[in-house]
């Protein structure tokens, strides 16, 4: 197993007043893998990256990256992790390639033509090297925030929204890009709004609300715990009651009887060989059926019944 590159400690952060932006949060990341962090607006997830990232004093709680301590060694740390905010505030007038050479000399790094050459070019970005950033798209733009953070060659790097107010094909290419950097070896921490980004690329997902972090857990792991199986099948003609040879799955009749309703499994595709032999026990009570309708439960469905289950505690 790869060796930690981040550990985070009973982080807090209290707002004056009495806000809890961050409550107790226990986190370790290792190094080469994409952990997605999820939750609603104002759960925490930008205020956990700007405690990481020096932004934000937390109130209480440690913080260890690469090894070093962030309240004592936070300067040898930093020149290893790189930032994508999610707003779009950058040094507008400047041509692309000289603003993203710039953000490599502020890490002490030397100037290297060639590696801003190279990262410009996997981002689709060396065409407009010497356009002025506030010439450029929303996507573009978004791109431009890449390349700055990338410039330093982090070896941890946060995403906070990244394909926010892009279109469709941007976000695609967004993940092609996500894809690249775990190629070479970097570890990559995001936060969204699109689950499906999570669903898609992260290897862990943590989700995060009113400053709580809920779950942690392998991604395959979480959905195979939390996930459930959902089929309808519609009768050719109405029933009152279950055989008991059916009664026997979660299976509720609806519809007036025109329709059976199976809620259950557990992600590991148990709930698709239930509803299998549910379909064979109602031929065999001689109980016809016009169609069937199926679905697996997906991580945004794991998602919104967590908190839900936390807004009602």
């Amino acid at each position: 197993m790869n060796e930690p590159i981040l550990e985070l400690d009973g982080l807090s952060k209290v707002y004056p007043g009495g806000l809890k932006a961050l409550d107790n949060v226990d986190l370790i990341i290792r190094q080469g893998e994409i952990f997605a962090l999820l939750g609603p607006n104002g759960a925490g997830k930008t205020t956990l990256i700007g405690a990481i990232c020096g932004l934000v004093r937390p109130t209480s709680g440690t913080m260890r990256a690469f090894g070093h301590d962030l309240a004592t060694g936070w300067r040898q740390a930093r020149a290893r992790i790189g930032l994508v905010p999610q707003e779009l505030a950058t040094d507008m007038f400047e041509p692309v390639e000289r603003a993203v050479a710039y953000s490599r000399g502020l890490f002490g790094l030397a100037p290297d033509p060639k590696r801003i050459e190279e990262i410009l070019r996997s981002l689709s970005l060396w065409d407009k090297r010497d356009e002025r950033i506030m010439a450029l798209s929303g996507g573009m733009k978004r791109r431009v925030l890449i390349a700055k953070a990338l410039a330093h060659e982090p070896d941890l790097l946060f995403l906070d929204e990244p394909t926010a107010g892009v279109d469709v094909e941007l976000r695609k290419g967004m993940w092609a890009i996500v894809d690249e950097m775990r190629d070479r070896g970097v570890t990559i921490i995001l936060t969204t709004h699109y689950i499906e980004e999570a669903e898609l690329m992260a290897d862990r997902v943590g989700i995060i609300n009113r400053g709580k972090l809920l779950m942690v857990d392998e991604k395959e792991a979480m959905m195979a715990r939390l996930g459930r199986t959902e089929a309808h099948i519609s009768l050719s003609s109405p029933i009152t009651e279950l055989p008991p040879s059916i009664a026997q799955y979660p299976v509720e009749i609806e519809k007036g009887g025109t329709s059976l309703c199976y809620r259950g499994g557990d992600g590991t595709g148990r709930g698709k060989a239930e509803v299998a032999e549910i379909t064979k026990a109602l031929i065999a009570a001689g109980i016809d059926y016009d169609g069937i309708d199926l679905r697996e439960s997906s991580l945004e469905d794991i998602f919104v019944s967590l908190l839900g289950e936390e807004e009602a505690a």
